[in-house]
C-alpha cells in the first residue's frame, strides 16, 4: 500500500499536480474550484478512473479536490494507467501544462 502511495504521489508531483501534504494513502489532488473538481472527476470516470470530487461543506470553500484512494491491490500497470488518465484530463482542463 505505501509503495503504491509513494509511487503515485511522486509521479503526480512530477506531472505538476498539487497533491497537498497528506500523511495517508489517500492522495488529494488540489483543484480549488468545486466546479472544476466535479468536471475533473467526471472526465476521469469517462476515461475509466474512479476518483471522487470533494468540495464544500466537506472541505473549506476554495479547497475542492479529487480524492484518490490507492490500495495494495493496485498493480504498477493499474497505477500507470491511472496516471496517464490524470495527465490527459489535467492537460485538457488546464490544471497542468
Amino acid at each position: 500500500l505505501w509503495d503504491n502511495t509513494r509511487y503515485f504521489s511522486s509521479e503526480m508531483r512530477r506531472l505538476g499536480f498539487d497533491i497537498g501534504h497528506s500523511q495517508t494513502p489517500i492522495v488529494p489532488v488540489m483543484l480549488g474550484d468545486a466546479g472544476l473538481a466535479k468536471e475533473f472527476s467526471r472526465s476521469l470516470f469517462e476515461n475509466g478512473v474512479f476518483a471522487v470530487a470533494i468540495a464544500f461543506p466537506t472541505v473549506p470553500r476554495g479547497m475542492a479536490r479529487i480524492r484518490v484512494m490507492n490500495t495494495a491491490a493496485h498493480s504498477r500497470s493499474d497505477l500507470d494507467q491511472g496516471l496517464a488518465v490524470f495527465e490527459r484530463v489535467g492537460r485538457k482542463l488546464g490544471v497542468i501544462g
